[in-house]
Formats: C-alpha cells, sequence, structure tokens
C-alpha cells in the first residue's frame, strides 16, 4: 500500500503523526503516511527519528519499498516499534532545507543552459546536472552571473498537475533524458518557477526563489564527447 507523502503538498512540514502498517525483512519501518522524502530522482532520502512506544528510534534514510511505500531505515541497535504502533516522525531539517534550495537552483541552472539534461545529483548544500552539449566553451563566470540573476527574481515556486495523456501532449516539459517522470497513476506533478520554469518533478523546493541565496559555480568537466557536468554549491 503506497505510503501519503505529506511532503508533495507541504515541504516545510517537518513532523507527522503516523501509524506503523509493515515491518520489511531488513527491519525498515512502513508508515501510513510520513514526510520523509524517500531517495529518488537524483535526491536522497530524508534522516530524522521516529518518537515511538519503544523509545526513539534514529532514521538514517528513507527509501521505496516495491509497491511505492517509503521505508524509514533505522540505525542498528536501536528499538523498533510494532505493526499498529501510533508515532510521530521527524525529519532532520538542516541538511532538508539545503536539497530544497539547491533542487531548485538546478531547475534554474537549466534556464541557463537549456540543453537537454543527461544525469543529476542533488547533496547537502551542493548538487551537479549533466548536460548533452557539443559546445565545450561553457564560461562559468557567465553561468554564475545568470543563475544568480534568476534567483534575485524572487520568484514563487508552486506545483500542480496534469494528467498522462497531457505531459505526452507537452514533451517539451520533460528535461532529462536518462530519468523519466513517473506515469501510470494517471497524473503527473509538475514544479513551476513562475515565469522561469516548468517541468516534472518529485522533488522537494523552495517557496521562493530567494530562499536559495547565493550560488557559486563551481567546477565545469567535460564527461565525454558531448556531456558537460556542471556543478553548483550554496555558498
Amino acid at each position: 500500500m503506497p505510503t501519503e507523502l505529506l511532503f508533495r503538498d507541504d515541504a516545510y512540514a517537518t513532523s507527522c503523526d503516523a501509524m506503523v502498517v509493515a515491518l520489511d525483512e531488513a527491519g525498515g519501518i512502513i508508515l501510513d503516511r510520513t514526510v520523509f522524502y524517500a531517495t529518488g530522482g537524483g535526491q536522497p532520502g530524508d534522516s530524522g527519528t521516529l518518537d515511538t512506544p519503544a523509545g526513539p528510534v534514529q532514521i538514517t534514510c528513507a527509501a521505496y519499498a516495491t509497491d511505492k511505500a517509503t521505508v524509514h531505515l533505522p540505525a542498528p541497535g536501536g528499538p523498533r516499534p510494532a505493526v499498529g504502533d501510533r508515532v510521530v516522525a521527524h525529519l532532520d531539517w538542516a541538511p532538508r532545507f539545503a536539497r530544497m534550495r539547491i533542487h531548485t537552483a538546478l531547475h534554474l541552472l537549466t534556464t541557463v543552459l537549456p540543453y537537454p539534461v543527461t544525469g543529476g545529483a542533488i547533496g547537502d548544500g551542493e548538487g551537479r546536472l549533466d548536460f548533452d552539449i557539443p559546445d565545450a566553451g561553457l564560461d562559468r563566470d557567465a553561468i554564475a552571473t545568470e543563475l544568480a540573476a534568476r534567483i534575485g527574481r524572487n520568484a514563487s515556486v508552486c506545483e500542480r498537475w496534469i494528467t498522462d495523456d497531457e505531459l505526452l501532449a507537452q514533451p517539451e516539459l520533460v528535461k532529462t533524458m536518462s530519468v523519466k517522470p513517473p506515469m501510470g497513476s494517471g497524473r503527473v506533478r509538475l514544479v513551476e518557477i513562475v515565469d522561469l520554469d516548468l517541468q516534472p518533478c518529485g522533488g522537494t523546493h523552495v517557496r521562493n526563489t530567494a530562499e536559495i541565496g547565493t550560488v557559486a559555480v563551481t567546477n565545469i568537466e567535460k564527461k565525454g564527447k558531448q556531456n558537460r557536468r556542471v556543478r553548483i554549491a550554496l555558498v
């Protein structure tokens, strides 16, 4: 049974009440609802704590099970809840917020470099995108200046949903070549940076580009004949 993903409606929710609905063979804890983002789309899964009747359980990461349930992976040696227990989930906010800021900045980077994206990753305050670019002549300072200008527009960031058929009719919305948006449930989540960007994404983002802060372009690497990796970091 899929877990209700509260962060899709409110990425700033840091805790929630939930119920343990299953425990997997590896000790992972599956809740009926969660504020934890599970690893996916280049974004790491959240860490945090579950307050349980057996005591606090440290969660090292969240991941997806095959049935789209979110599995909360506990640190070894701690207490374990039982199925049916009521718990309170608390995520580690500092790394989550840093990922939200860098993830939104990476969306803006795709507007500075409007090329197909071949890969990407999000870290704690840093991230990168790989672009299919035939010309290696990228100016790091010029990219940083353009990215800062977009961040400085204080644009609102919001989400909305479209149907699978609507996305198929607008293939230009999909910027990634290797990772396709999940389809099959009948609808797809879009993240919009108003007047700047619109693309399918299941990740977490800030509400306004002003929250990103200052971002540096730290490196540009040649990863193949037409593949350029652009790294950015919060300053």
